[in-house]
């Protein structure tokens, strides 16, 4: 499947402000899951300085530096990938250690993946909410991730609201939570059993379906030898495949935010986001035209 998507973020500040450093995170990956056709960026105002590297979880980040204050920061992106992975479960695990709960990961994997399987501090209620899904699969891993799943979806209401991620813990209290709740919550319960698991950003067909109120989606990442970094969408109760475009993923989720940044001088800040998303079975590899100037 073809993917274009046009997102677009305008801050605004009641007053000048000066700009901190500014990363950004929005162009999408490019592996064995989805290849990455085209991709553009515009900043308004230009930076005086950008580099695009990869950052410590191996994301594509482009950083910006400005040298007067703004009264507006826009952020304007697009890009079309194809998605490939029509089969999420397209691999045979490869170590014994994985195949049953709790997991035991081979080194070197163990080492390289130590700090993606480190538990939050009193995650007691977030371990029994994962052993409920381990016993139901019978403590298979394979298994268990598709009831993690199942699981949270079920027993949780979706509920859309502002703010930076809940905690695990926070989020089984409430009983409720964004996707991006439901993200860390998946991710804690999957350390707690030994599995390596990160926080994802990106795009996802149903989120951007709206144009009104499209808005990106988070889903978390399970590292299993043979298969490598497989997605799973809580928020869906589904297995990652072709509807899904990851863009960043870290252990935390300020880490694989779009946007992150700091300003001083003004008092008050806005911010207006737009993205559209096109689907289509064979689209252009190129865009038809350049970027829209931002307002």
């Amino acid at each position: 499947m073809k993917i274009t998507v046009t997102h677009s973020t305008v801050y605004g500040y009641d007053v000048p402000a000066r700009l901190g450093p500014q990363t950004i995170r929005l162009r999408p990956r490019h592996d064995g899951a989805q290849t990455l056709l085209g991709y553009e960026l515009r900043i308004d105002p230009q930076p005086a300085l950008t580099s695009v590297a990869s950052d410590a979880d191996g994301n594509v980040v482009t950083h910006a530096w400005f040298d007067q204050p703004v009264a507006a920061l826009g952020i304007h992106s697009r890009f079309t990938v194809e998605t490939l992975r029509e089969n999420p479960f397209d691999f045979l695990l490869t170590e014994p250690g994985v195949t049953g709960i709790p997991v035991e990961y081979p080194e070197p994997d163990r080492a390289l993946l130590a700090p993606y399987v480190i538990t939050d501090a009193g995650a007691g209620a977030v371990t029994a909410f994962a052993r409920c899904a381990a016993e139901a699969a019978s403590w298979k891993t394979l298994d268990f991730l598709a009831q993690l799943n199942g699981q949270i979806r079920r027993l949780l209401r979706p509920k859309a609201r502002t703010g930076p991620p809940r905690t695990a813990a926070e989020t089984l209290e409430a009983g409720e939570g964004a996707c991006r709740d439901f993200a860390m919550l998946f991710c804690a319960s999957c350390r707690s059993m030994g599995l390596a698991a990160r926080y994802v950003s990106g795009y996802e067909r149903e989120a951007a379906r709206d144009p009104g109120h499209a808005a990106m989606h988070a889903w978390a990442e399970v590292y299993l030898p043979g298969g490598g970094w497989r997605g799973f969408d809580p928020s869906r109760g589904l297995a990652v495949g072709t509807a899904h475009v990851p863009v960043a993923a870290a252990i935390r989720p300020e880490q694989a935010t779009p946007v992150s940044g700091f300003y001083a001088g003004a008092t008050h800040s806005t911010m207006e986001t737009s993205i559209v998303m096109k689907t289509s079975e064979s689209g252009p590899a190129r865009f038809p035209g350049p970027l829209s100037p931002l307002r």
